[in-house]
């Protein structure tokens, strides 16, 4: 059985193929906290919807995440899934590991956890 949390997370993971980065942003709180765990975190609205738009205008072929498990446990919902990158001609199937943290029905805190030399490599681009 899932949870409200869950299907909040499940939600936003859908809907990264649309890019529609005001859709994206719709699933946090304004304070929230993004961190791609190799690199610093990213606190608030705007910091995080630059990161969203930087993706979605890279990716102009398309994103998809293939969720793989889920589990979750009150407010925290983790998340295993494959990260599908295309742009330019060129592809990056990134396997990733979620943790979220959900209150009132937004995302406060997103954690992913990959190999960052995986993601530099394919795309030669910072996070």
């Amino acid at each position: 059985m899932s949870t409200n949390a869950e299907r909040v997370v499940r939600d936003f993971l859908t809907a990264w193929p649309r890019k529609n980065v005001d859709e994206l942003m719709s699933f946090f709180a304004p304070d929230a906290v993004y961190h791609n765990v190799p690199v610093q975190p990213l606190v608030g609205s705007a910091a995080i919807r630059g990161a969203f738009q930087g993706f979605c205008d890279m990716m102009n072929e398309g994103i998809e995440l293939d969720v793989l498990h889920v589990v979750s446990n009150g407010d925290v919902v983790m998340a295993e899934r494959i990260d599908r990158f295309r742009w330019n001609g060129r592809r990056l199937d990134l396997p990733v590991c979620g943790v979220f943290e959900v209150r009132a029905g937004k995302i406060v805190k997103f954690r992913d956890y990959f190999n960052y030399p995986s993601w530099y490599e394919a795309t030669g681009a910072p996070l």
